[in-house]
């Protein structure tokens, strides 16, 4: 059972800026030219950067700070130096019912808004049954089996930066908080994609683990406000103290993680290419899908023999071996109930006997299937499945591994394999021509082409759409150049 220390600190994505990383960040905005009228910390915790602001910036005339945690304010109180400075002003309130936009208003001059929102999501909000977040609705938008299946969950901390660029909009006013870096791209969509003003935007990378004992890509992210500039993009910079940076951006609607590379191979990009890759199946249960073979043995993942026919049973293979390139054999298999979609399955009851009432036997852990996709369509039914699934020959990847290692799987035990939904996968029914993809999918052009799309600090960096973008008829004129040349 989880304490209730440790649940408070979840809720609150308790992870306080130490006073070093709170001045070291005050010194960076200063040799920006950051000199702030006024600045604000809507959840000051226990006030380190109160305290590095008020030293760092002398001729700043109110430095507000907000917390809805009283101990951390009593705390804050037994710090009598900071309380003899008449410019700071500490309140207990809650960010999600404080009204951020008549403060803003009500103060002239230029602002910083300074700090480090909470690091959880609502998803972990909700297994702990946390309150501290906004009331719940999809504000991203998204629709189908995207709010279905994960997408609909984000960072507090995302929704918090939202509210606060709203109220800077229209005046000249700072941004300087720390964040997933994953969550400042978001930041950053949501700025492009309303339309917001925003003159400049930069993210300096910080160690999250040397400072929060938190093994997540972090960065300080910065935006400088006006009344009218929209420029959407981002310098990058690997560290406060380091110079080189290079620029993330639009093109084609879409982010791109290294412009100048991706400009520099444009031709290739095309959003309505003909490619199709595909991810593996989904079944959400695999102590009772997922089988291995011992002696000739199959073992379930309760470590009960399986006694079943091979018809609906296929070689397996995970994304970790993929990444690894264990590709020739596997003591994995799988049960792939459907050929496609929807496909009714009481066929399985008459073509293989003993895989049905294996499937029956098992319904209890079967039929509670969570995931809404399972819902009004046929028992025992799986995903990511069509033609394309029982092809000869495939080349994957894995989604979750920082590498661009694409393997080319022929079959095993002459039947096709079959990936988990962790691998995305073109498919074909002739050796020589999957080769040939092959040889130009591993080539030093679509590997550069790939590299400036690709956020690799992201938990899936390698994406569907993104494998998707590539144009392989305008790689293959490309390649030709070098004597490599696509089969038809």
């Amino acid at each position: 059972m989880i304490s209730n220390v440790h649940k408070t600190k979840i809720e609150y994505g308790d992870f306080q800026t130490p006073l070093e990383l709170a001045e070291r960040i005050c010194q960076k905005l200063l040799e920006m030219g950051v000199n702030p009228d006024v600045i604000v910390e809507p959840t000051c915790g226990l006030g380190n950067f109160i305290e590095a602001a008020a030293n760092s910036f002398p001729s700043t005339d109110k430095i507000f700070g907000i917390e809805i945690n009283p101990n951390y304010l009593q705390e804050f109180k037994s710090k009598e130096r900071l309380l003899k400075d008449s410019r700071i002003d500490i309140q207990q309130g809650d960010f999600f019912q404080f009204d951020w936009l008549s403060l803003v208003n009500k103060l002239s001059g230029n602002i910083l808004v300074l700090g480090n929102f909470p690091w959880v999501t609502n998803s972990q909000q909700g297994s702990i049954g946390g309150n501290n977040l906004p009331d719940k609705y999809n504000f991203q938008n998204h629709t189908g089996l995207d709010a279905m299946t994960g997408k609909s969950n984000f960072d507090i901390s995302e929704w918090m930066l939202i509210q606060v660029i709203q109220c800077l909009q229209k005046r000249d006013t700072y941004l300087a908080m720390l964040c997933k870096a994953s969550v400042a791209r978001k930041v950053l969509n949501y700025i492009y994609s309303h339309k917001l003003n925003l003159a400049y935007c930069a993210t300096y990378n910080i160690d999250a683990k040397k400072y929060f004992d938190a093994n997540v890509e972090a960065c300080l992210l910065f935006c400088r406000f006006d009344l009218n500039s929209q420029n959407y993009y981002c310098d990058v910079f690997s560290g406060i103290d380091s110079s080189k940076f290079h620029r993330i951006g639009y093109r084609n609607d879409i982010l791109i993680r290294d412009i100048a590379a991706f400009d520099n191979l444009n031709k290739l990009y095309d959003n309505k290419s003909k490619t199709k890759w595909r991810s593996g199946v989904k079944h959400d249960c695999s102590k009772v899908m997922e089988l291995r073979k011992a002696d000739n043995i199959f073992i379930n993942g309760f470590g009960e023999a399986v006694d079943i026919e091979e018809t609906y049973l296929f070689p397996l293979m995970k994304g970790s071996d993929i990444a690894q390139n264990r590709t020739h054999t596997t003591d994995r298999y799988i049960i792939v109930t459907q050929k496609f979609v929807g496909q009714p399955t009481e066929y399985v009851k008459d073509l293989a006997p003993k895989t049905w009432n294996y499937l029956e036997s098992h319904t209890e852990h079967l039929d509670k299937r969570k995931s809404k996709i399972y819902h009004n369509n046929p028992r025992f039914s799986v995903f990511g499945v069509g033609l394309y699934t029982f092809t000869s020959w495939k080349i994957a990847i894995c989604g979750l591994y920082k590498k661009l290692d694409f393997r080319l799987v022929g079959k095993i035990a002459n039947k096709p394999v079959v990936f988990d939904d962790t691998v995305y996968f073109l498919s074909f029914d002739d050796e020589v021509v999957a080769d040939k993809n092959f040889e130009m999918l591993t080539s030093p052009t679509a590997i550069e082409f790939y590299s400036s799309l690709i956020f690799w600090d992201e938990k899936r960096p390698i994406k569907s759409s993104i494998l998707n973008s590539l144009n392989l008829q305008v790689l293959a004129d490309i390649n030709s150049r070098n004597k490599i040349v696509m089969v038809d």
